[in-house]
């Protein structure tokens, strides 16, 4: 069997997507689903800054959406916050410093919610995290995996909110992160006595080099009997 490469793409349903804000503008989006069987859990996918690059394409963003749906029986929904360019195009509006994209982070939810998809999941990648820690503490949300959190936007109500939710809570943190090591995550998470702390040795805030490990901790939370996720496929 072939090994899985980091340009592998493995079959799914992929969608193009237009999320609709309740501010009124439209944001570009890919929905990737299981092919022939319905979703176990969904990712809905929160990208890094996009003032410095960030956007749905970012790897480890898009290597879920490669893999997830076929190896996870995972829903991946990715699209671009307001004023974000990525191949799949530009979403309206433009970056409001983590304010107005609290109605792109409802749209999403909102999309999920016509689809129907099952167990909805956060997952934010630096930026993303404080979007899914100020806007993602909903009703429809199950839990929130954060990857790199730098805890830049979100404020410490926003990690009290969580706490008297009860919903699982796990932030990645690697370990020569630029922003937050995990010394200080542990300290700065501990007031949400759920939130697991998983340090990634070797690592930094990108995870290059880092995808696979990334991955089966995500999975691990969403779809924990298809952890970790098999390092070949079979061909069609």
């Amino acid at each position: 069997m072939p090994d899985i490469r980091q340009s592998t793409v493995l079959p799914a349903d992929r969608r193009e997507v237009v999320l609709h804000t309740a501010d009124g503008l439209e944001l570009v989006g890919e929905l990737a689903l299981p092919m022939g069987r319905p979703p176990v859990a969904t990712m809905v996918c929160l990208h890094p800054l996009p003032t410095q690059g960030g956007f749905m394409d970012s790897h480890l963003l898009r290597k879920a959406s490669y893999r997830l749906p076929a190896l996870a029986d995972l829903a991946v929904l990715r699209f671009n916050t307001r004023g974000t360019t990525s191949p799949r195009g530009t979403s309206q509006g433009e970056f409001d410093n983590a304010v107005g994209e609290k109605y792109d982070v409802a749209a999403a939810l909102d999309l999920c919610e016509a689809e129907d998809l099952p167990s909805i999941w956060l997952v934010g990648w630096s930026f993303g995290t404080d979007l899914a820690l100020k806007y993602g503490c909903d009703p429809s949300v199950v839990g929130a995996v954060l990857i790199s959190p730098p805890l830049r936007f979100s404020e410490p109500a926003d990690l009290e909110q969580w706490a008297s939710s009860g919903k699982p809570l796990a932030a990645i943190v690697p370990e020569h992160d630029d922003f937050l090591k995990p010394a200080e995550a542990r300290e700065r998470f501990a007031v949400v006595p759920q939130c697991e702390v998983v340090a990634v040795e070797g690592a930094k805030h990108l995870f290059v080099g880092y995808t696979e490990r990334v991955l089966d901790e995500v999975v691990a939370r969403l779809n924990p009997p298809a952890a970790p996720l098999p390092r070949t496929y079979e061909e069609a």
